[in-house]
């Protein structure tokens, strides 16, 4: 049963790889939609892992000092993405941001158009994502050992350097692996890419895009960037799994072992 369950996993994992030849593979990279794909992704993917580690980083911290129903209704709201369908996701971003959305007159006053630009994709990866990063986050700064803020702030240190130069440098390797989860997520969204920035090459045209895209006109394509995911996705599992080793070798527990042991 384990050989026939591990043979469904990894077979369609395999089969992209064995469906044309490696040298066929990397010749399709180079077709004008797969590089087009791949510096959509690369731009937007990296706007929104800044925005992601800037906002998300200060949000969880401040999660994590708190308790009680304040805290739980919180981190509900963070995590509501995570569980949203797609489409719903990309649906509620266009009507909030859209030129006919509840911001959409702001925008539109100061000339800014958002649907269907880069800034959309952005702002999709950011909505999708962000809660892998948030939770475990939250996790790792609560995995914190509490006495050594404490001692820091008896030391004379203000919340911003307890935070900078304790909370920070203690919790990396769990914000590391957030931040690899968030990454992960965030390269392969499509639902609320594609209704809130649709596909345009060399616009919005992310690589799970291209994929659906390529399906049709040219197969191999298709192939070729679904491979590229498939090696990408693993160096980031594989960065997870290190991270959170090296995470829990330090003497913290890891970011999924603390999630387990707090309240949420």
């Amino acid at each position: 049963m384990t050989g026939a369950a591990l043979l469904f996993l990894l077979l369609p994992v395999f089969a992209v790889f064995l469906k044309v030849s490696p040298g066929e593979l990397v010749s399709a990279l180079g077709s004008g939609a797969a590089r087009d794909a791949i510096k959509v992704t690369a731009e937007t993917i990296a706007v929104a892992m800044v925005l992601i580690l800037g906002f998300g980083t200060p949000t969880a911290y401040w999660i994590s000092t708190r308790r009680g129903g304040l805290r739980d209704l919180v981190v509900t709201l963070v995590e509501l993405p995570l569980v949203l369908p797609p489409a719903v996701a990309g649906v509620g971003l266009l009507v909030a941001f859209g030129r006919a959305g509840l911001l959409g007159g702001t925008f539109d006053a100061l000339g800014v158009d958002i649907a269907f630009t880069k800034v959309a994709v952005v702002l999709a990866v950011t909505f999708v994502a962000s809660p892998f990063y948030v939770r475990t986050a939250i996790a790792s700064f609560e995995a914190v050992d509490t006495t050594l803020p404490a001692a820091a702030r008896t030391l004379g240190a203000g919340n911003g350097r307890v935070f900078f130069r304790v909370m920070l440098p203690l919790a990396r390797g769990g914000l590391g692996a957030g931040a690899a989860l968030a990454f992960a997520r965030g390269l392969g969204e499509f639902g609320a890419t594609i209704m809130f920035a649709g596909s345009l090459q060399g616009v919005t045209q992310t690589l799970s895009l291209a994929i659906y895209e390529q399906f049709d006109l040219d197969f191999t394509v298709a192939l070729a960037i679904s491979a590229l995911l498939i090696v990408i996705s693993a160096l980031v599992l594989l960065s997870v799994k290190l991270l959170t080793r090296w995470h829990s070798g330090s003497g913290s527990l890891t970011p999924f072992a603390a999630s387990s042991r707090q309240p949420s």
